[in-house]
């Protein structure tokens, strides 16, 4: 089949999964997900999403009903069952059916489903030409609220700061903290280059801790690049001479204008352009294989 989704133990096509209505991640959105790439028949950072998944469900004290074997078998084998060899993978831990109030005590029994299907969040001369963004008006929740670094499925604060781009014509809105402080964007973290400095704000202000992010940190770093966690104003971002986007779905992608200023000369910076290509090359030989054909063979 083209995709697979798993739901509950079960492996079906998208067409025929099914939840309760009553499922309290569909009615309050009370749950958690995460988002993994599978690049060539390799699952891309399997075990950090993992530890991010279990992390998350901790931080809203959902209990995972599988365990960490079982789940990631799980994953494996949903992804055969869709017999894509380039995908993104859609686990999702919800509390369970209930019923209509919020209580989780009455949720006897989490939901979990793993969706696996193509995904391809930017057009592919975005990242030729570089994606335009704006700074949202509607800004990321305080950590005493709910913590950012929690992946939960409430996600309507960046879907509305991703309506805002979308009237403006843009493809990604940037999100301060209520200080003013650049957090994040709607669906990604945002880097900047200034004075050969590799900068992305701290995960202490309530962003998502990407998987992504972490991983071009690292690769900056091999690569020779001062790569920082700061606190920065939109002032550092309109000054930057060079500004991207990591995550998930969007991998490493240039900004060329934000606000309607240009961001350097307008065009995708060289240290953008060696990241993207260190992270290209290190997605596609690395990972969890999927098919029995590329396990490592025991002796």
């Amino acid at each position: 089949m083209s995709g697979a989704v798993y739901v509950n133990g079960r492996i079906t096509s998208k067409q025929e999964a099914m939840i309760s209505v009553y499922d309290h991640g569909f009615l309050y959105g009370d749950g958690v997900f995460e988002g993994i790439r599978v690049y060539d028949g390799r699952i891309f950072k399997l075990e950090e999403h993992l530890d991010r998944l279990y992390a998350s469900a901790r931080g809203i004290m959902l209990e995972i009903p599988l365990d960490r074997t079982d789940l990631r078998r799980a994953i494996i084998e949903t992804v055969r069952a869709s017999g894509l060899r380039d995908a993104y993978i859609r686990p999702v831990i919800s509390r369970g059916p209930g019923d209509l109030g919020i209580d989780p005590r009455k949720c006897a029994h989490p939901t979990v489903v793993i969706i696996v299907d193509a995904i391809q969040l930017y057009p592919r001369e975005a990242y030729e030409r570089g994606l335009r963004m704006i700074t949202a008006t509607v800004r990321r929740p305080s950590p005493d609220a709910l913590n950012g670094r929690v992946k939960s499925l409430n996600y309507l604060n960046n879907i509305l700061a991703r309506i805002e781009a979308n009237q403006a014509g843009v493809e990604e809105a940037l999100m301060l903290t209520g200080d003013g402080v650049v957090c994040e964007c709607s669906a990604d973290n945002i880097f900047i280059v200034t004075r050969g400095e590799v900068w992305t704000p701290a995960s202490h202000l309530s962003l998502l801790q990407g998987i992504t992010r972490d991983t071009v940190l690292g690769l900056a770093r091999d690569l020779g690049m001062p790569a920082l966690e700061k606190i920065f104003t939109l002032y550092d971002v309109y000054a930057a001479s060079e500004c991207f986007l990591t995550g998930t779905g969007a991998e490493v992608a240039p900004v060329v204008e934000v606000d309607g200023r240009k961001i350097g000369d307008g065009r995708p910076g060289p240290m953008t352009g060696r990241l993207i290509a260190a992270f290209r090359d290190l997605a596609r030989r690395t990972g969890t294989p999927v098919y029995a054909e590329e396990a490592p063979q025991r002796r």
